[in-house]
């Protein structure tokens, strides 16, 4: 690995992994879950109560934040640490999904991408070596090569002109990357829902070398299924000494079953865009606080937890704040969200290191089947 970057596993149960990513602005405990500030913010959220939720790393966007405000001026101004107010390990991804998904007029070949911003129309253009140049005036801690991602369902030939030229960008990639001391390069799985696209990729990027291995195009429109089948493929083929973080994922049933697959890494914007839409996830399942059930409601979330918002807010009020479009809903239930998906991550690698995962999930699963709590009012 880079220098002063080291992974290290403390437990396994199964084929899942419990450890540590080590770098220098901080310690990731592993599996983790990254809350996403993709515009130098985790939206709704202040940056101590982030790390208070127990969240050592958060994940930015090359693609925005290269857009508004821009890389250059970022650096300017210090850096995305200094710039946010967030002094522990940030990841970037390299803009390509964005790219993919967002921008306008895109067109790609085997140098890079160009496109046109979805803010103002003014066109840019995206390579391997520019991603990773953007990446580095941001000072991320970890670094994603460039990647094409195509959404599922696609063509056999698309898939596979994708994968090849994602592995063509690995090595570029980590070419611009250099010798970067205490800083981290990943390298993307591609190769959509066919799984000898998968392995080839996998097998690839191994044979070029990374410091931790994702797993992209996944979460794109495809059952979980097809996802859990891409897992049981894919993870298996890569170094087993790095760690291994699976894109975009998910809901915590996601992640739950990544995990047992040998997932050390996850982001997804779920808890935070559900949260600015008054849903609520509990250990119980979701709750929609816009529901007119919940107005005169007077129980918190959930009484036993930890955190605030499940704890010390009645869901009549949570449900007036939603109803009224109080920015304040939005703050306590996203901040509720985070909270329970880092709960659920410490759960995990408790459970692991005690080698107690089967049972933590049976448990976890229990409670998601039977629900909500029970309503006295009847």
């Amino acid at each position: 690995m880079s220098r002063g970057v080291d992974f290290a596993m403390a437990a396994t149960d199964g084929r899942a992994r419990a450890g540590t990513l080590t770098l220098p602005r901080g310690v990731i405990r592993t599996p983790a879950f990254m809350p996403v500030g993709t515009a130098a913010t985790v939206k709704a959220m202040y940056m101590d109560q982030v790390r208070d939720l127990g969240a050592d790393i958060i994940l930015g966007n090359t693609y925005h934040l290269m857009l508004r405000p821009g890389a250059e001026r970022m650096a300017r101004l210090g850096g995305l640490h200094r710039f946010s107010g967030w002094a522990g390990p940030i990841l970037t991804d390299s803009g390509g999904f964005q790219v993919m998904s967002l921008a306008q007029l895109r067109k790609i070949d085997d140098h890079g991408v160009t496109f046109r911003s979805h803010i103002d129309g003014s066109q840019h253009a995206m390579s391997p070596e520019r991603s990773l140049e953007i990446q580095a005036l941001l000072d991320s801690d970890i670094r994603m090569q460039l990647d094409e991602c195509v959404a599922l369902p696609a063509t056999a030939a698309e898939m596979q002109t994708a994968m090849e030229r994602s592995l063509r960008w690995a090595e570029r990639s980590k070419t611009a990357f250099g010798a970067t001391e205490g800083r981290a390069l990943f390298g993307i799985v591609q190769g959509g829902d066919d799984p000898d696209l998968r392995v080839a990729s996998a097998r690839g990027l191994a044979a070029i070398g990374f410091d931790g291995y994702a797993v992209g195009g996944l979460a794109v429109g495809e059952p979980q299924d097809v996802m859990m089948r891409m897992l049981d493929t894919t993870v298996p083929e890569l170094p087993q000494d790095r760690p291994h973080y699976l894109m975009g994922v998910g809901e915590p049933d996601d992640i739950v079953k990544a995990v047992a697959r040998g997932i050390d890494m996850f982001d997804c914007v779920l808890p935070t865009r559900a949260g600015r839409h008054g849903v609520a996830y509990t250990r119980f399942g979701k709750l929609n606080l816009k529901n007119a059930r919940h107005a005169e409601d007077s129980r918190p979330l959930d009484p036993e937890a930890a955190w605030a918002p499940a704890r010390d807010y009645s869901r009549a009020y949570l449900h007036h704040l939603v109803k009224s479009g109080e920015m304040l809903g939005a703050m306590l239930i996203t901040w509720n969200n985070l909270a329970y998906y880092q709960h659920l991550m410490a759960g995990i690698r408790d459970a692991i290191a005690a080698g107690a995962l089967a049972d933590f999930t049976a448990a976890a699963y229990e409670g998601w089947a039977r629900g909500d709590l029970p309503d006295p009012r009847g």
